[in-house]
């Protein structure tokens, strides 16, 4: 069998393949279909500073090869996470990370202070690119200066492992990255949702509430790739992959573009066990090809 653990800065992954934020709710509710154990970690649903009741219904879609949400950030906010979640997260064994967005620098400052108390929560994941919020969210990630304002009020208060979300919907995430770079991140994880809508053409308006959404799946992932591909070469922090990985050959791409770790979104939806199917699946091409360790690949596409 192939080594596949791997290093993002201090954070160390028994395996490269991780859940996407939003897609895997808490864990939790996934334990009876998948050993969460074999995961090299889980990136818990999006929580800020206070409750978040969400965006109202309808708040998913689905498209030709993906589908659309503004679901909205809901979630029970930091503390009841830290009171009632987190408690039950610490006896797995596998890299539990928290997803942590705010309205304000300074929201975003009080909940990761919050998160830093955790013992067995090694890293946030800094959502500042979520596309389906009024306040907040991708409002931080499509310039340089709202990202590192958030970035910096962060790493004033957190002191472990600091991963930071792009946003695709930007001119240049090459910029966005080397920002949230000289600001203190660890690492970054790209990329986020596109922005997308979608028609009923029989009552003649758009399906989500909101009227647009994050449109993800396999539709987006050569986006994904090129912007991996383009940060991995302008920033020397690690960098982490996602967008449309249904299967082994799919992340084996992004780790190749430069990923040293990925996620799987949308594909936890059609099928729980992907992360798992994944991870066997990159060992197994290890193994075919003489290859002693995953972070022989990393970055060897030019």
């Amino acid at each position: 069998m192939a080594n596949l653990e791997v290093n993002i800065g201090a954070l160390r992954l028994k395996n490269p393949v991780m859940t996407a934020s939003g897609t895997f709710g808490y864990g939790l509710e996934f334990q009876d279909l998948v050993p969460l154990d074999g995961i090299g970690g889980i990136i818990v649903k999006g929580t800020t500073l206070k409750p978040r009741q969400g965006n109202d219904y309808p708040r998913m879609a689905e498209t030709p090869m993906g589908m659309l949400n503004c679901v909205g950030l809901q979630n029970k906010g930091v503390d009841y996470f830290c009171e009632h979640i987190y408690p039950q997260l610490t006896p797995i064994d596998t890299a539990w990370i928290v997803n942590v967005s705010g309205s304000s620098p300074d929201d975003y400052a009080d909940c990761a202070a919050r998160v830093d108390t955790l013992d067995e929560v090694p890293a946030i994941e800094l959502n500042i690119s979520c596309p389906n919020v009024k306040d907040g969210g991708m409002a931080f990630g499509v310039t340089c200066q709202g990202a590192a304002s958030v970035v910096r009020a962060v790493r004033a208060r957190y002191h472990k492992t600091l991963i930071v979300k792009l946003s695709p919907n930007v001119t240049d995430i090459t910029e966005i990255a080397r920002a949230v770079e000289s600001e203190g991140a660890d690492a970054v994880s790209l990329i986020n949702t596109l922005m997308g809508t979608a028609v009923d053409i029989e009552k003649r308006q758009r399906v989500l509430s909101i009227g647009t959404g994050g449109l993800s799946g396999p539709c987006v992932k050569p986006v994904a790739l090129r912007m991996v591909l383009q940060v991995k070469r302008s920033v020397s922090i690690p960098v982490i992959g996602l967008g449309g990985i249904m299967t082994a050959k799919d992340a084996i791409e992004f780790i190749m573009c430069g990923a040293s770790a990925i996620e799987i979104g949308t594909a936890n939806f059609i099928d729980p066990t992907t992360t798992i199917k994944v991870r066997d699946g990159i060992n197994a091409w290890l193994d075919a090809h003489g290859i002693a360790s995953v972070q022989e690949i990393v970055g060897v596409i030019d």
